[in-house]
């Protein structure tokens, strides 16, 4: 793994992928008389995150954040906004501030794959030549599941460096995304090996449309959205009146400016949505339980297999830990955000962390918030650049 280093690669990795721990430098509650563990209390949960997201907002990794810490859907721990969603208006970041996502899009496109394949509609082994004819010829042979856990081998067209960023402000389509690498050799042959691939992501939004036979946007709004009462979240279009959006921000030391201009109709099924940290809390326990898509599909979803197991990457979702807490988690990096999103299910403990500037590293606040919960000992991050990790 390589760490971005600006604003430019950490808007092209659209991901988060669970950092590993660093040496512990503080701990929470201690132990009792009989050396077991206690945990922490709401209340000692509730001023370590603040002074965690304090000193995030201090150093500083971003203008605002905004954190989620809910058990089973119902305690919540953490509910807030810290700092400033614009800072030319002054607005305040609150738990309501509707971020981009990036990344965090891929679990909803995995999920609605997952949806088509337990309808009968498609196959985890069908090539998506069968579905998309018109793809390069190496392209063709493609598994939709080597689609889902970045072992297709197809070039991502977020890998281009300047040739792409030059384009940023151009509407483009699936097709024209997909034009971007069509003549492009292939990274490694399918299902050989394993690279982050949001060309593969683009592939699967066009087989949800070419399937449902609806829009990649409106399949998601009819599927989930409106369904599963999540009422602030959206294809994050620029020209919608979206209540209580957040601007995004580049950061560049200490200081911020406003993040270049991205057209999202690029991020398209690999990173489009934007979402609140209630919403994707709310998401993350309705897909963990059964009411998203089936518990054999949700398994699929979050068990790393063949060449992704290295990257403990599942379709859409990466299984990582904090301490001995399996965390089922995901986040992205895109124009002006990074966010983080994780749930751990042997807790019901669902944590998201949604930041409006990059590069930034709400992963490592994240994690550190899951260990203020868990009352296990706190860890530094690595660097206090708070770059993102990238494939």
């Amino acid at each position: 793994m390589r760490r971005a280093r600006s604003t430019i690669f950490a808007a092209a990795a659209l991901l988060a992928v669970a950092s590993a721990p660093a040496k512990a430098q503080s701990s929470t509650r201690g132990s009792d008389s009989s050396g077991n563990r206690v945990a922490p209390s709401r209340t000692e949960v509730k001023a370590r995150v603040d002074s965690l997201a304090r000193a995030f907002l201090a150093e500083p990794q971003s203008p605002g954040i905004s954190i989620a810490v809910i058990r089973a859907g119902r305690d919540t721990l953490v509910y807030e906004g810290y700092g400033k969603s614009d800072l030319e208006n002054d607005v305040a970041a609150t738990p309501a501030t509707v971020y981009r996502v990036g990344s965090i899009t891929k679990q909803f496109t995995a999920a609605a794959v997952m949806r088509l394949v337990e309808q009968g509609s498609v196959h985890l082994g069908d090539s998506i030549g069968q579905y998309l004819p018109d793809l390069p010829r190496a392209w063709r042979p493609v598994q939709v599941r080597q689609l889902l856990n970045h072992t297709s081998g197809i070039p991502s067209y977020t890998n281009l460096g300047d040739s792409w960023a030059k384009r940023w402000g151009e509407h483009m389509s699936p097709d024209t995304l997909v034009a971007l690498t069509a003549n492009a050799p292939m990274d490694f042959a399918p299902g050989t090996g394993w690279r982050y691939d949001n060309t593969g992501y683009v592939l699967l939004g066009m087989l949800i449309e070419k399937v449902s036979g609806k829009p990649y946007a409106e399949y998601l709004d009819s599927t989930f959205f409106q369904p599963l009462g999540l009422t602030h979240t959206l294809y994050c279009d620029r020209a919608p009146l979206i209540p209580h959006r957040s601007r995004g921000y580049q950061r560049d030391g200490k200081s911020f400016t406003n993040a270049p201009y991205l057209d999202m109709s690029q991020p398209y099924a690999a990173g489009a949505l934007c979402s609140t940290v209630g919403d994707l809390a709310r998401w993350n326990l309705l897909l963990a339980t059964g009411k998203v898509v089936s518990p054999a599909s949700y398994a699929r979803m979050t068990t790393p297999e063949g060449n992704a197991g290295l990257n403990h990457y599942g379709f859409g979702l990466v299984r990582g830990a904090v301490g001995s807490h399996i965390m089922i988690t995901h986040g992205g990096g895109i124009h002006g955000f990074i966010t983080s999103n994780a749930y751990f299910p042997a807790d019901s403990i669902s944590i998201t962390v949604l930041a409006n500037a990059a590069p930034s590293n709400p992963d490592a606040l994240l994690a550190n918030v899951a260990r203020a919960v868990f009352g296990i000992p706190l860890e530094q991050p690595a660097t206090s650049q708070g770059s993102r990790r990238s494939p």
